[in-house]
């Protein structure tokens, strides 16, 4: 039974994060609730995720192919946050974990209701005129810091990535979620690396989940067809916030 809730949690968080994202609200509580102790599931959850941005990073390849010259320093950066958070994470106590679980909730529910509204603040400020530091070194410096975030709790990795991406200058969507999907595929494929080396993936669940997401990736195809796009965002920001809210009350209550 608890192989098929992940399974079924995994189908319906991958077309969540099709369409609308948000899915890991779903897939993250899902772990918990097996009885996958906090750390583990987090980690779990990130190897579930990790294939879903691959696959989405490959079908961008045409629009990252023609930004090779950011591409380096974009990998490079991420992939030094995501050891600094895989890292993070497992030096952090299982109950220090559990109580910061509501926070982090809470932070990505935030992100994902308000991100759009302050990706285009963000991008209509990004016209000035910029300073090297501005230009080089303040990018890079918040990409680590987006990227040390995802390898510590994946959840809400992709809104924030699009923030960083909306202060760079970037306009372009599809160029946007390629990157996005690039940096999100190598923060969480080095701290798969880690977390398998440190054996704190949870194989069979971890597998129920991954396969899930894969088949509600391809569902997602058509039942974007059919369902707005408005009303999946409404479910994710509804759903996340009741789970926001169960967690607060499980922890702190």
């Amino acid at each position: 039974m608890d192989i098929l809730l992940l399974f079924f949690a995994g189908v319906f968080g991958g077309v969540l994060n099709s369409i609308a994202g948000g899915g890991s609200f779903i897939t993250f509580p899902a772990l918990m609730a097996v009885g996958v102790p906090p750390v583990i599931a987090n980690a779990t959850n990130t190897f579930a995720s990790c294939a879903g941005y691959l696959s989405g990073a490959w079908g961008f390849r045409h629009e990252l192919s023609r930004h090779r010259d950011v591409l380096p320093r974009s990998i490079l950066v991420s992939l030094m946050g995501g050891v600094l958070g895989a890292v993070l994470l497992l030096t952090t106590e299982e109950n220090d974990f559990l109580t910061a679980i509501p926070w982090l909730l809470l932070f990505a529910t935030l992100l994902f209701i308000f991100g759009p509204n302050i990706n285009r603040r963000l991008a209509q400020g990004s016209h000035a005129k910029k300073s090297s530091f501005t230009r080089q070194i303040l990018p890079a410096a918040f990409l680590l810091l987006v990227s040390a975030y995802g390898g510590f709790f994946n959840a809400g990795l992709g809104i924030v990535a699009l923030g960083y991406l909306s202060l760079c200058g970037y306009h372009d969507i599809h160029l946007m979620n390629g990157l996005k999907l690039l940096i999100s595929s190598c923060v969480s494929l080095v701290a798969v690396a880690i977390f398998i080396w440190h054996g704190s993936i949870d194989w069979l669940n971890g597998i129920a989940v991954l396969v899930g997401s894969l088949a509600g990736g391809y569902i997602s195809a058509m039942a974007s067809k059919y369902i707005a796009r408005l009303w999946i965002q409404r479910f994710v920001a509804l759903s996340s916030l009741l789970i926001t809210g169960y967690f607060f009350i499980e922890v702190y209550a």
